[in-house]
C-alpha cells in the first residue's frame, strides 16, 4: 500500500492598492503593499519619510485587494494618473463618511 503524497498549496499572497487623506478632500497618497496593516501603521506613526510625513497623510480612506503584484502595480500607476475628482469620487463611492479604515 503506497503512503497518500500531499502537494503543498502554494500560499495566495494579497497586494493591496492604498489610499490615505490627511482628512475628508484633503490631501491624498496612493501607494502599494504586500502587508496593508503594517504600511497603514508606518504612515500613521511617520515612520515613512517623504510625502506622507510632512502633509500628515494618516488616514486609510479606500483599498483594492490584488493576488497578482504586476495587477496592483498597474492599478496604482493608473489611480495616480486620474483627476483628483475621480479619486474623491471613488473614495466617497465605498467610504461616504471617509472614516478611517484602518480603525475598526
Amino acid at each position: 500500500m503506497r503512503a497518500t503524497q500531499v502537494m503543498p498549496v502554494p500560499i495566495q499572497k494579497s497586494y493591496y492598492v492604498y489610499i490615505l487623506a490627511s482628512k475628508r478632500n484633503g490631501t491624498l497618497y496612493i501607494g502599494v503593499t504586500n502587508d496593508l496593516d503594517r504600511r497603514v501603521r508606518q504612515h500613521k506613526e511617520g515612520l515613512v519619510p517623504g510625502f506622507t510625513k510632512k502633509h500628515g497623510v494618516k488616514m486609510l480612506v479606500y483599498f483594492e485587494e490584488f493576488g497578482d503584484i504586476r495587477e496592483a502595480i498597474a492599478r496604482e500607476t493608473k489611480l495616480k494618473k486620474f483627476k483628483r475628482e475621480w479619486k474623491i469620487n471613488l473614495i466617497q463611492e465605498k467610504n461616504v463618511e471617509w472614516q478611517d479604515l484602518a480603525e475598526g
